[in-house]
């Protein structure tokens, strides 16, 4: 839960999914979708699907027992070298070597390594360096001192080098290099989409349901559930509301009327820029074909994992009631 999010954030969450979670057993006989439903809003889905997996290969192949050795650990899904290192060596004191993004920005200060330090081959020098490094005892306490020098010493900007232990090996400080490294490759924009959602609404009396879709197993938001979403390039020609209520026809197997039109809105992932238009629907005729989706109360979405911008349209509609 902490790779690519804040200890502040990941708290209740940690705690709610250990609540429901106990022991590896638990977690290996969960569904997928419950699994994604108690993570939703930390983003980064493939990580639950990860955790998940891993669980049952450890509950199947391991007795229940988390390997101790990185080779082992790193053959789980979802487990990268930084983790089975981290894990090898802070639980089981195995001499494994770590590089995050601190260790990284250390190490490349230190060395006075110029090459951008996401290159490939930087990276195979540093992860060189850092298994160079690690004592054959106490490997954890060390993998965590690094960790720490650089998330409260070593900074990105301003680093406190009048307090660093390693100041006086440090070739960067020697050289008056600290602030100009490390350096990085020039980032890759993300690619700019357009998702067109549909929110479908079926009124019986004072009830309203409205329909969900699971998305593709692979891909963006993978096994997570969406209003019906048409997604185009940026550059794409924008539907027109005919040509939108033609393509859910298609979709669904429902004939729909334009009811609203939503505030459109930006959603960012690492690698997307999304641009979100809404369109508030009204079925007319027609039933829902069977296994395209389901039909779903607004206040009935617990076990629904849903991607944060459909979580944001739900709101939307609530408010609207």
């Amino acid at each position: 839960m902490l790779q690519q999010t804040q200890v502040a954030t990941v708290i209740s969450y940690y705690r709610r999914f250990l609540d429901r979670f106990p022991t590896l057993e638990a977690l290996a006989a969960a569904d997928e979708q419950e699994v994604l439903a108690l993570w939703q809003g930390l983003g980064y889905y493939r990580r639950a699907q990860h955790l998940h997996a891993a669980a049952c290969v450890i509950v199947a192949d391991h007795a229940s027992r988390v390997p101790d050795t990185a080779a082992a650990l790193a053959r789980l899904p979802g487990v990268g070298r930084y983790t089975a290192g981290a894990v090898a060596s802070i639980a089981f004191d195995q001499p494994a070597p770590i590089l995050d993004g601190n260790v990284a920005r250390v190490l490349a200060r230190v060395y006075a390594i110029a090459e951008p330090i996401d290159a490939t081959a930087t990276r195979t020098q540093l992860w060189q360096l850092a298994g160079e490094l690690v004592p054959r005892r106490n490997a954890g306490q060390f993998n965590q001192a690094l960790m720490e020098l650089g998330a409260l010493c070593c900074l990105p900007r301003n680093p406190q080098c009048t307090r660093c232990p390693l100041r006086a090996e440090c070739r960067a400080h020697r050289d008056d290099r600290v602030h100009e490294l490390p350096r990085r490759s020039p980032r890759r924009e993300p690619v700019n989409v357009t998702h067109h959602v549909a929110i479908i609404e079926r009124s019986r009396g004072r009830s309203r349901v409205y329909v969900f879709m699971p998305r593709p197993a692979s891909g963006l938001w993978s096994n997570m559930w969406q209003f019906p979403t048409l997604e185009l390039a940026a550059d794409a020609r924008a539907p027109r509301p005919a040509d939108l209520l033609d393509w859910v026809r298609e979709q669904t197997g429902l004939t729909c009327r334009l009811a609203a039109t939503l505030d459109a809105f930006t959603h960012q992932t690492t690698h997307r820029t999304i641009r979100v238009r809404a369109s508030h629907l009204h079925i007319t005729a027609g039933r829902l074909r069977p296994r395209v989706g389901q039909w779903r109360k607004l206040d009935n979405l617990a076990d629904l994992p849903l991607p944060n911008p459909h979580r944001r349209l739900v709101d939307a509609i609530q408010r609207m009631k």
